[in-house]
């Protein structure tokens, strides 16, 4: 009997272990603390549980409105080590090209994909296989994994062409 009593109560018992206290959010810091939410105005969390990861960076501040995007500012130095070198203008023309150069590749291997994926696709009609002709869903498959496969391809394409586009122009 007291086996049954000590198994029936264990998971009611345990349950507060497992249950969370309320959390409050305070803009974008996060507070268990009832004083602090009070203090500050806070509202507390509704639904699923908050995860904090401690440490990191906080986020850069928002980019100017000119009309040209910003580079991303270099990440500020570990304690006790020495600041970073600046890149001189030549080293970092350097990058530029040799990252232009990396992206061209990769342009003209996913143009050449994608001109595949289409000449196979023949309009929505690929040549069917044997399996295909006594088969019809398999060809209707085939058919659904080609147009997506396409659609991946021309976004892979176009973000490529982005890239290309942030790098400054070649000298």
């Amino acid at each position: 009997m007291k086996k049954l009593l000590v198994s029936l109560l264990l998971p009611v018992l345990s349950a507060g272990a497992w249950s969370q206290e309320t959390i409050y959010r305070c803009g974008n810091e996060y507070t268990n603390d009832a004083g602090q939410a009070k203090a500050k105005g806070c509202k507390p969390v509704d639904g699923g549980h908050v995860t904090v990861i401690h440490g990191g960076s906080r986020p850069a501040a928002a980019a100017p409105a000119s009309g040209s995007p910003a580079r991303a500012p270099a990440p500020a130095p570990a304690a006790g080590s020495p600041a970073p070198a600046k890149v001189n203008s030549s080293a970092q023309r350097a990058r530029d090209s040799d990252a232009r150069t990396i992206l061209q590749g990769e342009l003209t291997r996913a143009q050449e994909k994608l001109a595949q994926l289409r000449q196979e696709y023949n309009d929505g009609n690929p040549t069917r296989t044997a399996l295909e002709l006594r088969n019809p869903q398999v060809y209707m498959e085939r058919v659904d994994q080609l147009k997506a496969s396409i659609a991946r391809q021309e976004s892979d394409v176009a973000g490529i062409r982005r890239e290309l586009d942030r790098l400054p122009a070649a000298n």
